[in-house]
């Protein structure tokens, strides 16, 4: 259809009842009937609480909605108009950097930013810099940087170093190493390593990269060669996970080789889609020339971000949240999310067709794989297994659950896991129910007499992306 068409029961007089779908319509329309159609239209998204696929924050409560409906004109980059927001972006990445254990949190800095992906690349561009002014101080080359980084990092590691022009050495994840362990680092590293990127919840599994354990052999890595290598932690999800739920982690500022951190705001962070968060161990780590500086109420301002126009109001939602819930709030919000993930485990764990890829979620998040051989394809073979993970992704849908089925990253590529990530408003009731849903489609599976048509011909949609 090349229209949109309207129910003749939303119509009114001489209004047109059908709008283009791919160009603006020549005539206008009541704002009640152009909400109808959208509403519709939007209603076919699917249910939120069922999507066990997405990290993204999907629930928060009245006063929440109340704020975030009184702040949706807030312009984060506008802090001449409103210092209000821009003191209370301050105090919330200062509250962050206590949180990290930062040596100094009143004279370092941070900002917030869209979401983890931009910060990222600010903590990604902060390392390049610091690189190249060590390199021009001594008269070398600032051509052919590079990055190490585990081959399960996010998608926006990929994009930071094809727009910044910089190489990346990928550690490939393995059965024996299966997150970045500071394994072979040795022979990844050179005078032209501008750090090494560690991920606190791999967003394939969910599962830390020992942040401690790299960071040490970093130091010998120096004591030997002479090469002092950064750390960048991309702590996404673990970073309102671990100082809540693993006080005593050492993965934060308190290691020494750590340069920044970044986490989502709209992650475990609880706040709606749009917020993420960097801080850097001290101003030191954050070279000088990123730094843009603004005025207001006379004063100075630091700044810096790769957006300039961003809604301010997440980053009072956060602030919200933080004084609404407190430590203790978050360690009970974070703690029920994590024995809800810990039930699912070991619900899954416990049927005969699957096998978790860990044993202990270190975040809300886990992935599981097909029990023997045909494991490694996601495929039959085993007990005249007829189906694939593929499949099982696509009968949970038909009840309305949202679980992914994708391959391993490069040199497990050919073993696919399916993943269900636990966020606020997945309670043990909908977790029990998921469970039934669960058992009930594996029966139908293994009534099939003949594979699936997708499976027989050994397609199948990827349906999610990294």
């Amino acid at each position: 259809m090349s229209d949109l068409e309207l129910n003749p029961l939303f119509a009114r007089a001489d209004e047109v009842t059908s709008f283009p779908r791919h160009r603006i319509p020549e005539v206008g329309s009541l704002p009640e009937t152009a909400y109808q159609l959208i509403h519709d239209e939007a209603m076919l998204d699917g249910n939120a609480r069922m999507n066990l696929a997405t990290f993204v924050g999907t629930w928060m409560d009245d006063y929440a909605d109340r704020l975030y409906s009184e702040a949706f004109d807030k312009n984060m980059i506008d802090k001449d108009e409103y210092p209000a927001t821009a003191e209370i972006e301050d105090r919330c990445w200062r509250m962050i950097a206590r949180l990290w254990n930062a040596p100094d949190p009143d004279h370092t800095l941070g900002t917030s930013t869209v979401g983890s992906s931009e910060a990222c690349m600010l903590g990604g561009l902060a390392l390049k810099r610091r690189w190249q002014h060590g390199r021009r101080e001594t008269g070398k080359s600032t051509e052919r940087p590079n990055i190490v980084l585990s081959s399960a990092v996010q998608v926006c590691w990929e994009k930071f170093c094809n727009y910044f022009e910089v190489e990346p050495r990928y550690v490939p994840v393995s059965e024996e190493h299966r997150v970045l362990d500071g394994h072979d680092l040795d022979s990844y590293v050179d005078e032209n390593t501008i750090g090494v990127v560690v991920i606190m919840g791999v967003t394939y599994t969910g599962m830390y990269e020992p942040v401690a354990e790299i960071a040490e052999a970093l130091d010998e890595i120096q004591s030997r060669r002479g090469l002092d290598i950064r750390i960048h932690v991309d702590a996404a999800s673990g970073g309102m996970i671990a100082p809540f739920l693993q006080p005593d982690l050492e993965w934060d500022f308190r290691l020494p080789r750590v340069a920044s951190i970044n986490t989502s705001g709209h992650k475990y962070g609880l706040v709606y889609p749009g917020l993420g968060w960097i801080v850097w161990r001290t101003r030191e780590d954050l070279p000088e020339d990123l730094i843009f500086r603004v005025s207001y109420l006379g004063g100075d301002m630091p700044t810096l971000a790769l957006n300039f126009s961003r809604p301010g109001a997440q980053v009072l939602l956060q602030y919200y949240l933080f004084l609404q819930l407190g430590m203790d709030g978050y360690r009970r919000v974070q703690g029920a999310t994590m024995d809800v993930a810990r039930y699912l485990a070991g619900e899954i764990g416990k049927m005969p067709d699957f096998e978790l890829w860990s044993d202990d979620p270190d975040i809300p998040v886990f992935a599981w794989r097909l029990v023997g051989e045909d494991a490694r394809t996601g495929g039959g073979v085993r007990r005249g297994r007829k189906w694939t993970l593929y499949d099982l992704s696509d009968r949970l849908r038909m009840h309305g659950w949202q679980v992914p089925a994708y391959p391993m990253p490069d040199n497990l590529s050919d073993m696919t896991v399916q993943r269900i990530v636990v966020r606020n408003g997945m309670s043990h009731d909908l977790a029990t129910l998921f469970v039934r849903d669960l058992r009930t489609c594996v029966h139908y599976l293994d009534g099939l007499d003949a594979p699936l048509p997708s499976s027989a011909v050994g397609g199948h949609g990827t349906g999610f992306h990294h």
